[in-house]
């Protein structure tokens, strides 16, 4: 009994193999086909209707993260400052993903006076190049906006007087150099 099943079983094994290679095969050609088609319909902008929710659920959760994200930003201090990783940059790129988003709008409107007292403050301590960073930040937001107008000229005036104390520093070297070059 056991001997006329091997060899059965002998004489279907390349039939049963070829039938599998046969399905493998068969998936395979299916799954290319499908991935192509919707790889091109892509292409064209029409996206099927499993893509469009999946890349809807992406951009939801993207904006959740970023939500998080600032959140933390505004918990730790960090609302302008330091680049890439703080709360205006986080609320800015929700935008980006969802430009009627109300909790960040709403975020950096309610921000924007702290955010412009750290930029003030920032001119104060002569961090210039910090305080153009930030206001460009804030401009992004509200590039109208009266304050911002009024810290880019005191900006300005700080630069001006960084510029005067550097020419007066370079003028006191050159004189000192001159000085020492008669007496040798």
């Amino acid at each position: 009994m056991f001997r006329s099943f091997s060899v059965t079983a002998r004489h279907h094994a390349p039939v049963l193999v070829s039938v599998v290679l046969l399905l493998v095969l068969a998936g395979g050609v299916f799954w290319y086909s499908h991935a192509t088609a919707e790889a091109s319909m892509l292409d064209a902008g029409t996206a099927p209707s499993g893509v469009a929710a999946a890349s809807n659920d992406s951009a939801q959760s993207g904006t959740q993260i970023l939500l998080g994200l600032a959140r933390d930003a505004m918990h730790d201090g960090r609302l302008v400052a330091p680049a890439g990783s703080n709360a205006y940059e986080f609320y800015l790129s929700v935008l980006q993903l969802e430009p009627q988003n109300r909790t960040a709008q709403e975020a950096l409107r309610e921000s924007f006076p702290r955010a412009s007292e750290e930029i003030e403050r920032g001119i104060n301590q002569n961090d210039l190049d910090e305080a153009r960073r930030e206001i460009d930040l804030l401009r992004e937001f509200d590039s109208n906006n009266f304050t911002l107008a009024l810290l880019g000229g005191k900006l300005s005036a700080a630069r001006n007087i960084e510029t005067k104390r550097h020419e007066a520093e370079a003028e006191r070297i050159q004189q000192a150099n001159a000085g020492l070059t008669p007496g040798m």
